[in-house]
């Protein structure tokens, strides 16, 4: 591919995501949405349409296609490991109160909206169904570690991982994937008005939940973001997606399978993070700020690498 068509073709893809993006905080700064719009809206995304595209994209997808032990594999392994380098990092480099903060920021990425929103662009029916799949079974791994690492380094927040299963057992996403899966195994049909409902609500997901994290955004947060911040979010757009493109070379995994590791490695951070901070009695301010970052900053890194995997034709 051309470097005019590779770059060309990488806009299509990435400009519309952020573009909804940038329509949220266009619309937050305006007033025509507030908090509390957003905070229910996105509710409504994490409980009711993001179940939806993600049951639905699995049940009208190709298992044999979708379901990749090899890529499914690599990504929780590799997951895993940027973990431990993320946080072996920040007890090298941080101090030990931020330590917490900087390892979930580094290594969560909010591959539920953005990530699907782009291997969706990028891929069509095939990235939603792979994508749905990767990000039901990454959910777990973010909640685990995260909740994890938080509590390691608070001293006000003991760790309750009864209630930690019972949450991710109660998780709409890990539920839709769960009970999609099935359904798609045994070819059941649906009957059409459950397909053209579904398909109503997971219609509004991507966009909504887009909105919703422009919604989110702060200029001011952008503005006063600090050397932790960005060292958190140079690891989480840079190395964490360049480590685990060469690591997925190395074991053969190219084409579309590709692009969807780098799409999904390379996604900003997870707005979750900031919650699950601010219940940790931890600094949530910090959160926030690699959020906002990364957010910003992913617009021109995962552009950039998506023209350069094209243009040197791995994906």
């Amino acid at each position: 591919m051309g470097l005019l068509a590779a770059f060309t073709h990488t806009l299509e893809i990435t400009l519309p995501v952020f573009l909804m993006v940038f329509l949220g905080l266009g619309l937050k700064r305006i007033g025509w949405i507030d908090a509390h719009f957003i905070t229910t809206a996105s509710m409504l995304v994490f409980k009711v349409t993001m179940p939806a595209l993600l049951f639905l994209s699995i049940v009208k997808a190709d298992l044999s296609r979708a379901l990749q032990p090899e890529l499914i594999g690599y990504f929780i392994g590799y997951t895993i490991i940027s973990f431990f380098l993320a946080w072996a990092w920040a007890i090298w480099r941080h101090p030990r109160i931020e330590r917490g903060i900087f390892t979930q920021g580094a290594f969560r990425a909010n591959n539920g909206i953005v990530g699907l929103a782009l291997a969706a662009g990028q891929y069509g029916d095939y990235g939603l169904s792979i994508g749905g799949v990767l990000a039901g079974a990454v959910i777990v791994i973010y909640n685990v570690f995260s909740v994890f690492i938080l509590s390691f380094y608070s001293d006000d927040v003991d760790t309750d991982f009864r209630s930690l299963i019972k949450n991710l057992a109660r998780n709409p996403l890990i539920l839709s994937v769960v009970f999609a899966i099935p359904v798609a195994l045994a070819n059941l049909e649906l009957p059409g008005w459950v397909m053209t409902s579904g398909g109503y609500l997971a219609g509004m997901s991507l966009p909504l939940g887009l909105i919703c994290i422009g919604g989110t955004l702060s200029i001011t947060a952008f503005k006063r973001s600090g050397a932790i911040a960005l060292d958190a979010s140079l690891w989480k757009l840079v190395w964490v997606p360049l480590f685990g493109v060469l690591g997925a070379l190395a074991v053969g995994i190219q084409g579309p399978a590709l692009g969807i590791i780098f799409l999904y490695l390379g996604c900003p951070g997870a707005a979750a993070s900031f919650v699950m901070a601010k219940a940790f009695k931890s600094n949530d301010k910090l959160a926030a700020n690699i959020i906002v970052i990364t957010t910003f900053a992913s617009m021109f890194t995962l552009s950039l690498g998506l023209f350069l995997l094209k243009w040197l034709g791995l994906i």
